[in-house]
């Protein structure tokens, strides 16, 4: 194939990212990243901020993982601090299977506690992946900070956030399980029991969680 060929065969490839057909898109974000091409970089990017299909959404992660991360992730980056929540959380999300730790600057502590749920997952899926070492104390404390926030699948990814640290995010759990709010409690030590024993599931360590809050200090002590 020439390049003459394979331009043109990008370029079909990139407009078709643009078809009302969701099924249409995914075949040409595949097709895009089969033939990575630094000229879909950009438009990729941008249809990840307006993407509304998920499975859309996972294929163009893919094709931009298919090209050099020197030059995805400075555009990513910059798409992190958009102003629209879906650029962001997507570009976070492409950061964290890229997996590349020059991007750790751009996970700051607004991104961290970001008003928006998805952005907020999003964050804390990339820092855990991304966070160089020695930092990861210091990741966990900010995480901790977190504990109780949101509904079941916000709290669900801040615990998996934690545990997945290991040891570096025990102490700061640990010190949330006696945090004055109820709810943070109940998220802290169902964040424990859920890195003791990943099999037993969320619902039941929230569960677990709430009962122990309820009976207060000495039933804390018996465990």
């Amino acid at each position: 194939m020439t390049r003459a060929e394979a331009d043109t065969r990008t370029e079909r490839a990139v407009q078709g990212l643009e078809s009302g057909s969701p099924s249409v898109r995914l075949r040409a974000a595949l097709a895009v990243g089969s033939t990575p091409d630094p000229e879909s970089i950009g438009p990729l990017v941008a249809r990840c901020a307006v993407e509304p299909d998920f499975s859309v959404r996972e294929m163009l992660t893919w094709a931009l993982t298919r090209h050099p991360a020197s030059m995805t992730v400075p555009v990513l980056v910059a798409e992190v601090r958009a102003r629209s929540a879906r650029a962001r959380s997507q570009a976070l999300h492409t950061l964290s299977k890229i997996g590349d730790r020059r991007a750790w600057p751009a996970i700051t502590p607004a991104l961290l506690s970001d008003a928006d749920d998805e952005v907020a997952r999003s964050a804390w899926r990339a820092a855990v992946v991304l966070v160089p070492e020695g930092e990861e104390h210091a990741l966990a404390v900010a995480l901790a900070a977190r504990l109780g926030r949101g509904e079941r699948e916000t709290r669900l990814s801040l615990s998996r956030a934690l545990v997945a640290l290991g040891e570096a995010g025990r102490p700061a759990v640990s010190a949330a399980t006696d945090d004055p709010d109820p709810r943070v409690r109940a998220h802290a030590i169902a964040t424990e029991r859920l890195r003791r024993d990943p099999d037993a599931g969320f619902e039941s360590a929230i569960e677990e969680a709430k009962r122990v809050v309820a009976l207060g200090p000495a039933d804390r002590e018996e465990r």
